[in-house]
């Protein structure tokens, strides 16, 4: 089974091996921490999205999936490099709870600080 972030990898060789084991918490890019933070919203690891948040715009807590919600896939439209330690990744969520299907749409920033890459805030598209 392909893993939560639309690649054709399985889980456990894809997303899972940030989410647990020797590679947990060390995405190499951006991109790669964005598809983790969605398959981890998917598998309701909040530790994991607060871990990958970065302090400075950190909520206490990550609202985890209403019942009934269904994930239903990921896009990713773009990945853009600043510099080694700053890049955005634009993106567009699909879900449906209630019968009703839900796209987020966002441009997010991201930051690496020692090694790690870490989410600091999205903007609505």
């Amino acid at each position: 089974m392909n893993c939560d972030c639309g690649t054709p990898r399985r889980y456990d060789d894809c997303c899972g091996r940030y989410h647990t084991g020797p590679l947990h918490l060390q995405a190499p890019t951006a991109e790669a921490l964005m598809r983790s933070r969605y398959s981890a919203f998917v598998r309701d690891l909040s530790d994991y999205l607060l871990a990958t948040w970065h302090p400075s715009t950190r909520p206490s807590a990550v609202e985890i999936n209403q019942v009934g919600l269904r994930w239903l896939g990921l896009e990713v439209r773009g990945h853009q490099v600043q510099d080694n330690d700053h890049a955005t990744v634009e993106f567009v969520a699909r879900s449906k709870l209630g019968g009703r299907a839900q796209r987020l749409h966002e441009l997010s920033r991201f930051v690496r600080e020692g090694g790690h890459w870490f989410y600091i805030d999205g903007e609505m598209r």
